[in-house]
């Protein structure tokens, strides 16, 4: 169905129809986000939300820390280093989540600190942070900015946007919204808005003062992708007519199952612990004596399963399973069961 709707005539953005869609949409994902902050569409990747965050709400020379457990939280730093903010990098080992007392002595050493960025959901690594707890630390203890990656975690996995007061959230269409790449969502807070008007970082593209005041005419600031938008429109009605709670314990529900599975086959986990595991992607240890790129691809080109490999220093030492969005029991199954049959082949011994 939302392949089809992508097939849908294209109509006039800036006429009433695109209207009706634009904050249709829009307040749906405010359900999603579980907030009544402002929540924007970019037309654009996921890492365009998260540049969004970085140069709408701080200046060049600012100081912020990002806390990142994984390549992906990595990528915060890199935004934030292109656009001269006084980096403070915090990294944590991978497998690991991030250590609220760590967290706390970088805040007292960097008392000057205008926000903390950290990714929710770290799926290079298959990790989740305990996000409320971490704002808790930023918001209610420091009382700095929290700037969050929530590409793979929204709409996948619990986060209260208002109630654990997250000022800046970026999420993206291809992850547990069950959508092709192209659309990416930011909510923003009074907060946000606050440091907003004192930043003087150049922007264009991602001015969010555009999108807001585009928005009040029911219109987007640029051409958007309509296609996704029709497919966006579709699997809101879906997700909302299943209901947030029932999305959240599908996910778990897989997320355990798929960690099951994997213990059966006398495999481990990398995360440190089965309560940090992501229950949107599974990174596994490969076995000792097996070619992590050979089973990548075994099981890609004889199997036709797509697995991920590991990245950046993790490169042929994990494997990683996906299972967001409508992924379901007999998919893993069928991962599982070419799993038995390949890895045996390249060498490891059970």
């Amino acid at each position: 169905d939302i392949l089809e709707s992508m097939g849908t005539p294209m109509i006039n953005h800036r006429g009433p129809e695109f209207k009706e869609i634009l904050y249709r949409t829009t307040e749906r994902l405010k359900t999603v986000f579980s907030t009544r902050n402002d929540v924007y569409i970019i037309t654009g990747s996921g890492t365009s939300a998260m540049e969004a965050a970085v140069v709408n709400t701080l200046s060049p020379g600012d100081k912020a820390i990002n806390a990142t457990v994984g390549v992906f939280g990595n990528r915060f730093g890199v935004i934030s280093n292109r656009y001269g903010i006084d980096l403070v990098s915090l990294e944590f080992p991978f497998g690991s989540d991030v250590d609220l007392d760590v967290l706390r002595k970088c805040l007292n050493a960097n008392p000057d600190v205008k926000a903390v960025m950290v990714t929710h959901n770290e799926t290079s690594t298959g990790v989740t942070n305990n996000l409320q707890a971490i704002s808790a630390v930023v918001k209610k203890e420091y009382n700095k900015l929290i700037l969050v990656d929530g590409i793979s975690s929204v709409c996948s996995l619990p986060l209260e946007t208002d109630l654990w007061d997250l000022d800046v959230v970026a999420s993206a269409s291809q992850k547990g919204w069950m959508l092709p790449p192209g659309l990416a969502f930011i909510s923003f807070s009074e907060k946000a808005w606050e440091a907003h008007s004192r930043s003087t970082m150049p922007k264009f593209y991602l001015d969010m003062a555009e999108y807001k005041r585009y928005y009040e005419i029911g219109q987007p600031p640029f051409t958007p992708s309509v296609s996704c938008m029709f497919a966006l429109d579709l699997a809101l009605d879906q997700i909302i007519t299943e209901g947030m709670e029932s999305v959240f314990e599908r996910h778990a529900s897989i997320g355990q199952y798929t960690r099951d599975r994997i213990a059966e086959l006398n495999l481990n986990i990398f995360p440190y612990s089965n309560e940090i595991a992501s229950n949107t992607c599974t990174a596994v240890e490969v076995p000792e004596g097996v070619d992590g790129s050979k089973l990548v691809s075994k099981m890609r080109d004889e199997h036709k399963v797509v697995l991920a490999g590991g990245q950046a220093s993790l490169s042929g030492k994990i494997f990683r399973i996906g299972h967001m969005g409508q992924t379901t029991e007999s998919d893993i199954k069928d991962v599982m069961d070419a799993l038995k049959i390949v890895l045996p082949e390249i060498g490891f011994r059970n």
